[in-house]
């Protein structure tokens, strides 16, 4: 039997509640939007919905406005990937700003590739 095409949507983007990345849960939609104030603690990114892709491979980047790292450097894109668990997974891809939240003013870009394909790029601005 053939096994049947990934379908990924975007389920949700914006402002989230506060997430804990050691917990299962994904965050709560706050609001739906592309413009999102800068302030210390706030939530933001994408929910994407995946279904038949089971094992798949996600990788993702997130492209942030120019600012320092602990060493005085830019700070690189961020980057990872995972491994999509079942048949209907649902996987959040976003950021909390922390201080100083001048230097995190700007687009954000928050792009998604499964098993190597782009699935998913939304950029959202920190105002």
């Amino acid at each position: 039997m053939a096994k049947k095409k990934p379908d990924v949507t975007m389920h949700s983007h914006g402002l989230y509640d506060g997430w804990d990345r050691n917990s299962k849960a994904l965050p709560n939609l706050v609001k739906i939007t592309t413009e999102i104030e800068t302030a210390l603690e706030v939530e933001f990114g994408y929910i994407l919905r995946i279904r038949n892709a089971r094992n798949g491979k996600i990788t993702f980047r997130i492209e942030h406005p120019p600012f320092k790292d602990s060493a005085g450097n830019p700070a690189a894109p961020f980057e990872g990937e995972l491994y999509v668990k079942t048949n209907d997974f649902r996987f959040f891809l976003g950021d909390t700003i922390w201080a100083p939240v001048e230097d995190k003013r700007g687009a954000w870009r928050l792009i998604t590739w499964l098993d190597g394909e782009k699935v998913a790029d939304k950029t959202l601005t920190m105002v």
